[in-house]
């Protein structure tokens, strides 16, 4: 069954009509059920949709609290308190320290990302093979699994009245140079292009999946239970019978009351970076030792273009306009907009100086980079006295050299959208370049990934596909390879990098997954 997109209208139903809240739970909680999905982010909410509207007894359970749009405000730091896991501050160590955003509230990270819905070219999924001797994971047969979803969520095509001048620099800047420009594909109705998706889209235009897969469970008979974090998956032999863990209070993470949840089949969705934490502590599924190992992200560099005239950067949506052209190459150039006092972190210099940037800002657009790095890899382990995880990544020097080139085609983009001057953010380059002969160092100043201001939100590989179980953690039906009913749905099981923005990807698993599990179970 395919659910359509919810509507806009202004007295529409409560999204979070049905999901229980620290406020309903009486002490404990002791639960029992058939299928137990752990988190409800792009890939948990969709496995307990599936799997509820199959007909199956099915408890969905999140760590975070369910945030609608009153709940949203666009000060960035607070916002980062209320929806991030470790307040924004999380990263992994390596060369360079990475910062990583992940959400911990109902939706996961499809609540505070810019929606970017792209599918992968067939070629990525060759690579896969390659790499882990997947053959049944192929574009042809995700196609049906991406429909299905696009049909849910609404997606479409940033429509041209919501761009804005920022977008719409970006674009004007590729086609000059000859390079393919679209718009982007986001799951968002009635976009009012106010570039807020950060910190949450206080317009109801996302459509992330707490306000659409989530509400299609619970209408289907699903029990969702929110402020719930799972410690401990319980085991048997090859079989697992549920999970442990604890009631903690929103925003605070404080633990109070105990949970426990016996289950006859259990699914893990609780990112690339929760579900091996879960797995490790649980010390479960990880006889090829796989859990945990090979973190991959999409590394992101941004570059500051500097206008002439004002162009009012935080109008237009977050991310409009993608373009595509170098992506066998490993590089993907977009639009980039976040709140102004995270911007207003990256300009440099100090005093009246960096005063100067700040009454410029009307002036500003970042466009941005990122690159497939497949050659970099790290881990996510356990961290001492803590529910927090220990995460590590290094850039390799090759994967960095094409991200070098990336920076050069970037500066090549604003110069010919008609920028004066750049913002290249990187050590060893002059903080402000104002032309592009003088930014012709960025392409060939030797530079090492400690020199940049890396960041990437784009995380996967943790719990990896493979054929083979002494490869990897699960099987291409995303069932543990070595226990009987446990399955992982979310960005772990990638056996590479998506190329493109993984969300569409991950949902696209999951929906192939629950239908699996609804038609073997």
């Amino acid at each position: 069954m395919i659910t359509a997109a919810l509507s806009m209208l202004p007295n529409a139903p409560d999204p979070h009509a049905g999901v229980l809240e620290i406020s309903d739970y009486q002490g404990d909680l002791r639960l029992d059920c058939e299928v137990l999905v752990v988190g409800s982010g792009p890939g948990g909410a969709i496995v307990a949709k599936e799997l509820a509207e199959a007909g199956r007894d099915v408890v969905l359970l999140e760590e975070g609290p369910p945030l609608g749009k009153a709940d949203f405000v666009q000060e960035a730091g607070e916002s980062m308190q209320r929806t991030l896991r470790e307040g924004g501050t999380r990263a992994a160590r390596g060369n360079p320290i990475t910062p990583t955003m992940q959400a911990i509230a109902l939706g996961g990270g499809s609540l505070i990302n810019s929606a970017i819905c792209a599918r992968p070219p067939a070629w990525i999924f060759d690579k896969w093979r390659r790499r882990t001797g997947i053959e049944g994971i192929t574009r042809e047969v995700l196609d049906p699994h991406f429909d299905r979803v696009e049909a849910c969520l609404g997606v479409a095509p940033t429509p041209v009245e919501v761009q804005g001048e920022r977008n719409h620099r970006f674009k004007l800047g590729c086609e000059a140079l000859g390079m393919s420009c679209e718009p982007t594909w986001r799951n968002v109705q009635n976009c009012r292009g106010s570039a807020e998706c950060f910190t949450g889209c206080r317009n109801g235009a996302k459509k992330s999946t707490d306000v659409t897969y989530v509400a299609a469970a619970i209408r289907a008979g699903a029990r969702v239970y929110t402020s719930v974090r799972v410690e401990r998956v319980l085991a048997s032999g090859r079989r697992v019978t549920g999970i442990r863990g604890r009631i903690v209070e929103p925003f605070t993470w404080t633990p109070r009351g105990k949970v426990r949840v016996d289950a006859k089949l259990v699914v893990l969705a609780a990112g690339c970076v929760g579900t091996p934490v879960i797995l490790l502590k649980s010390g479960i599924a990880n006889s090829s030792g796989w859990v945990g190992r090979d973190l991959r992200f999409h590394p992101g560099l941004a570059v500051m273009a500097m206008f002439p005239e004002p162009i009012e950067p935080w109008k237009g949506a977050t991310q409009g306009y993608h373009s595509v052209d170098y992506l066998k190459e490993g590089l993907k150039f977009e639009v980039l907009w976040s709140p102004p006092s995270v911007l207003a972190t990256r300009l440099p210099g100090c005093g009246h100086a960096y005063q100067e940037h700040l009454l410029r800002y009307d002036r500003m657009a970042p466009f941005d980079v990122i690159c497939a790095a497949d050659d970099s890899s790290g881990s996510v382990r356990l961290r001492r006295g803590s529910h927090h995880p220990d995460l590590h990544w290094d850039f390799a020097q090759t994967d960095f050299e094409i991200m070098q080139k990336g920076l050069g085609i970037l500066s090549d983009i604003c110069w010919a959208a008609g920028a004066e001057a750049i913002l290249p953010g990187l050590n060893g380059i002059p903080e402000v370049l104002r032309s592009r002969d003088e930014a012709e160092l960025i392409r060939t100043r030797p530079l090492e990934p400690k020199d940049t201001i890396t960041a990437s939100n784009h995380a996967f590989c943790t719990t990896r596909m493979a054929k083979d179980p002494a490869d990897g953690v699960v099987d291409e039906h995303g069932r543990c390879h070595d226990v009987d009913n446990l399955f992982i749905a979310d960005t772990g099981i990638f056996a590479a990098s998506s190329g493109v923005n993984p969300m569409l990807l991950c949902m696209a698993l999951a929906d192939r997954i629950a239908l699996g599990i609804a038609d073997r179970w």
